[in-house]
């Protein structure tokens, strides 16, 4: 059988200091990941980040950079190059949620969207991409995509836009560099209770700290996705493990597409 281990491998993680990036970082450092290069906005978090993870195994290095502004490619990967002679693996997990609706969506709103969940993630696949071509190695990108991506609430519809781009983007990717053995699959993630989701329910939306009990109980297996199901699966997709696994918009969710 195919070893699970990431030894040796040295990944890139967005939105590696918090939520559903944190647990992937997790779930790579205890797969014995040799590097793990973590992007975040919060220069405090990202120190608590190395020193949650950091072992004799693994070295996890921080980089603060605002994913919405189109210079952070570069910043970015030249951070990588001073830190590693190429990346293994890269995970797009940084996203924001922003509400707007048919009736109630501002420009505003639709820019930064765009910038951090689709324009971001495109231009570092790209960059990552164009590493492993120059270097002649295979590589494994994970997107981390949403429920959404398929229609969306009402009032997320242009968060559902976003991520819909990066879902097809995915998929086109991994059409692209197949033969490059460049592997490309996003995971759809369905309602976890993330720092970020419980900030916009509890104090964004008014709905208080039981907000998750109460969501719960109205779910059919009683619970909301904890993130680190999220990250063992996106391991399993950086790893030797999966294969000539490519191409794939996993769902992980409670509720089955087409099911009446």
């Amino acid at each position: 059988m195919t070893d699970l281990s990431l030894k040796n491998k040295c990944i890139l993680i967005t939105g590696g200091s918090q939520g559903v990036g944190f647990a992937i970082a997790e779930a790579c450092c205890a797969l014995k990941a040799r590097h793990l290069i973590l992007i975040g906005r919060d220069k405090a978090k990202g120190q608590i980040a190395i020193n949650k993870l950091s072992t004799d195994n693994t070295k996890v290095s921080f980089l603060s950079a605002d994913l919405s502004n189109e210079k952070s490619t570069k910043l970015i990967f030249d951070f990588v190059n001073q830190e590693v002679d190429g990346l293994d693996g890269l995970v797009n997990a940084a996203g924001i949620t922003t509400r707007g609706s048919f009736i109630d969506g501002k420009i505003e709103d639709w820019d930064q969207l765009f910038a951090v969940n689709t324009r971001s993630p495109f231009f570092l696949m790209q960059a990552f991409i164009l590493q492993a071509l120059e270097k002649n190695k295979p590589g494994s990108i994970v997107n981390i995509s949403s429920m959404h991506t398929y229609c969306g609430l009402p009032e997320l519809a242009m968060y559902a836009g976003s991520k819909a781009a990066i879902s097809t983007l995915t998929k086109n990717a991994a059409n692209a560099h197949i033969q490059d053995h460049i592997r490309v699959n996003a995971i759809a993630m369905g309602w976890a209770a993330t720092p970020a989701e419980k900030d916009m329910q509890a104090n964004k939306l008014g709905k208080g700290e039981n907000w998750v009990k109460e969501i719960a109980s109205q779910l059919p297996l009683g619970r909301l996705l904890d993130v680190s199901e999220v990250a063992n699966l996106a391991v399993y997709l950086l790893g030797d493990m999966s294969g000539m696994q490519t191409g794939t918009i996993i769902d992980l969710e409670q509720k089955i597409l087409g099911a009446m």
